[in-house]
């Protein structure tokens, strides 16, 4: 099942941000080698970070967002977590 966790950034998050994102992509490193990573980044205009990631239960993802780097060291303040259906593109048959 897909998720949606959108990382709301902290008043330091751009700082800290730099300080432990190596530590986040090693954290998301074995998801992307399961193919689970259906997209993943930073929103541009400094928002926070939009990951799409695929998780068996929302307690998996929940567990996920809130063990990573970024929230554990406060990039993030706040974190939210949705299921997801994907529409587009679709999925092959």
């Amino acid at each position: 099942m897909k998720f949606v966790i959108i990382g709301y950034d902290s008043p330091q998050g751009e700082a800290k941000r730099k300080i432990h994102r190596a530590a986040h992509l090693a954290n998301l490193e074995p998801l992307d080698r399961q193919g689970r990573i259906v997209l993943a980044g930073p929103l541009t205009d400094t928002t926070g970070s939009l990951l799409v990631l695929e998780f068996e239960t929302q307690e998996e993802a929940e567990n996920f967002a809130h063990h990573d780097p970024y929230t554990v060291y406060g990039v993030f303040e706040r974190v939210e977590i949705h299921p997801f259906l994907q529409v587009f593109p679709k999925s092959p048959s």
